[in-house]
């Protein structure tokens, strides 16, 4: 087949060039990147080899080879792994737009440092093309295990690519790379030079569990061929002792195993020993991935039986509410063609999961205390995830509320945990009280926090949407009743106080029962029920649920996710003290319950109930029915 000739897309294009004039800080890293593509090479083939028998693939002396030749200023990275075939090749590696979207594009034109850029780059897996920072040219011949035809693309980065077939490829994939030249104000370097690539891989992928071979540094005697050497020590480095591996070398670890491109933010190690042996070296990662809450994100951590890789992103270890947990599990008494299937109802893999899912949110808990920088930026970047685990996972639920925070009307920018909060409840306060909204500004200015602030009692604010689900399935921490304040009926007064006001809204409920049933009746198609409320100081009036019913912005969710969620009339609650309401109920004992109050007075009723659904967040029914009434109200009083 002749060699066919291929356009970037706009967006590729213009990515490319970024990449490789503006973006890399450091360009050894185009190393890794080729190095790590590899080692993921040659596990799948491992894989497969173990799960099919009949693959026709050569599995004898898997490694990856470095090789330089400095008079054609090339370099090739090569492997025996599976290889891709001719339609992967096309997929993944002829068309930058799968990985590297506008929206990525766009994020990198807006990122301010190198350092957010490599960022980005990590997180949307796009080291292949780094390759270009140093060189000229680029080509990939591949050729997937078991197939006889083999692949080449060939690119030098500008505005076309070529693909081909070929006849006598070997299994694998290389990459060769021409180079361009030295330039050491640009930080390119002579990537030729052995003792170069040398203490690249060294520093980025010494602990790559497949040999990485090259030329000895030193040419042979009487000027026979180098010998070939293997210069990563391939230790894994969970198996070795604490002691003996620096921050540096995990951090490459999770590097590899992340693709991320920045340091994890804490490094957790377990070894159990008995009846089932099994070592982990876990990673709490510094900022989310751009994927983390979209459907196709990977999740779990890789698994290893006895230092054989067996498979990425095994989610059996790792529930979906600590999904960006990164790292290795590596066991001693599984079977090494172990099925994902198998691994859902094997019992020591629950047994380790249970442990491991303990042992992250213990380190959790042990960061508040003993690293709140820390604490505090994973709680940023995954504190909507880990709130997930409330509705998930119920043997650990009390652990998770304790290292939960939230803000609070006692703190208008840090955040409190429910001890702190609980620590600082006023003598007699019995619940903690809460509110759930899209946003500070709007539940700070809501009618319900009235009450609240002139009695000085602290609440809770609940700004993601995942607030809206737990508080429904959490009753209760430390003994203390969870307590939403725009639900049920609000009582904040003490005895003493309660004993002063008792007489008079007792009077109150008798003036205010007859307007109180009426406008029950007027607004009956919109309200359970219209009451006094003992939660304003302000606002004339405001919507409240009844203590067991979703609020509206939970059914909006449940519609959102196509769940048929029947409406919930709710509740009316008006402020005796103000002149608004002490009005209408002068008006309304005025004029009585007859036809020709009817119109002036219903109208009055459905505006006081629009004003306190639009001061709750709600939507109207009928906004222009609405308009024309407030309209018509205030054309009345110039």
């Amino acid at each position: 087949m002749p060699a066919e000739t291929f356009e970037f897309q706009v967006e590729a294009r213009q990515l490319l060039q970024m990449m490789i004039h503006s973006i890399y800080s450091n360009k050894d890293v185009f190393l890794r990147e080729l190095i790590s593509n590899s080692s993921d090479a040659l596990d799948k083939l491992r894989l497969e080899t173990l799960r099919d028998d009949t693959l026709k693939a050569d599995s004898s002396d898997l490694h990856i080879a470095v090789e330089a030749d400095k008079e054609q200023r090339t370099l090739t990275v090569r492997d025996n792994g599976i290889g891709m075939s001719h339609d992967e090749v096309v997929q993944l590696i002829g068309t930058i737009a799968n990985s590297g979207t506008a929206t990525f594009l766009m994020e990198l034109k807006e990122a301010k440092d190198s350092a957010t850029s490599e960022e980005l780059i990590g997180q949307f897996g796009v080291g292949f093309y780094s390759s270009f920072m140093v060189a000229d040219e680029v080509t990939l011949l591949t050729r997937r295990a078991g197939e006889s035809q083999g692949t080449r693309w060939t690119s030098s980065g500008e505005g076309t690519y070529t693909v081909e077939s070929v006849d006598d490829a070997p299994q694998g994939t290389s990459v060769t790379l021409r180079l361009k030249p030295e330039d050491a104000e640009d930080q390119l370097f002579d990537y030729t030079s052995p003792w170069k690539l040398r203490e690249i891989v060294k520093r980025y992928s010494d602990f790559i569990t497949w040999p990485i071979r090259m030329a000895a540094a030193t040419a042979g005697e009487d000027g026979a061929a180098p010998e070939i050497e293997t210069v990563n020590s391939m230790k894994a480095l969970w198996a070795r002792s604490k002691n003996s591996v620096t921050d540096e070398e995990y951090s490459e670890l999770y590097k590899h195993i992340s693709h991320d491109w920045t340091d994890p933010l804490e490094t957790i190690r377990m070894q159990a020993e008995g009846t089932f042996e099994y070592q982990a070296l876990l990673f709490l990662p510094s900022h989310a991935p751009q994927d983390l809450f979209m459907q196709g994100h990977k999740r779990g951590v890789q698994l290893y039986v006895k230092r054989v890789f067996i498979m990425d992103d095994c989610e059996a270890l790792m529930p979906t509410y600590l999904r960006f947990v990164k790292g290795v599990v590596d066991a001693q008494d599984l079977s090494l063609n172990v099925s994902r299937e198998i691994l859902q109802q094997d019992r020591q893999i629950e047994l380790m999961r249970r442990r491991l899912v303990k042992k992250v949110l213990s380190t959790v808990k042990d960061m508040m205390s003993a690293a709140p920088e820390k604490y505090g930026t994973l709680w940023k970047e995954f504190g909507r995830v880990l709130k997930e685990g409330l509705l998930q996972d119920f043997e650990n639920q009390d652990t998770i509320l304790e290292i939960s925070s939230f803000a609070s009307t006692q703190d208008e920018e840090g955040l409190t945990t429910l001890r702190s909060y609980v620590e600082r409840m006023k003598e007699g306060q019995e619940q903690i009280f809460y509110m759930t909204g899209e946003s500070r500004a709007a539940m700070e200015s809501s009618p319900h926090m009235e009450a609240f602030r002139a009695k000085g009692f602290e609440v809770l604010l609940l700004t993601d949407p995942v607030d809206e689900v737990w508080v429904q399935s959490v009753p209760a921490f430390d003994g203390k009743q969870l307590q939403s304040i725009a639900k049920g009926e609000v009582d904040l007064d003490t005895d003493e106080e309660k004993k002063q006001v008792e007489a008079e809204r007792e009077k109150q409920q008798q003036d205010y029962a007859g307007l109180l049933t009426w406008m029950t009746e007027q607004l009956g198609e919109n309200v359970k029920e219209v009451r006094l409320s003992s939660r304003l100081t302000v606002s004339p009036a405001c919507i409240v649920s009844d203590t067991h019913d979703a609020t509206p912005a939970l059914e909006n969710m449940y519609r959102a996710m196509g769940q048929e969620v029947p409406h919930i009339k709710r509740i009316l609650e008006l402020n005796p003290s103000h002149p608004l309401i002490s009005g209408l109920k002068k008006a309304h004992a005025q004029q009585g319950d007859g036809a020709e109050a009817g119109t002036e007075l219903a109208e009055a009723a459905e505006l006081v109930h629009g004003l306190a659904l639009l001061s709750d967040g709600g939507e109207l029914s009928d906004p222009s029915r609405f308009s024309r009434l407030m309209a018509d109200r205030l054309e009345r009083t110039l």
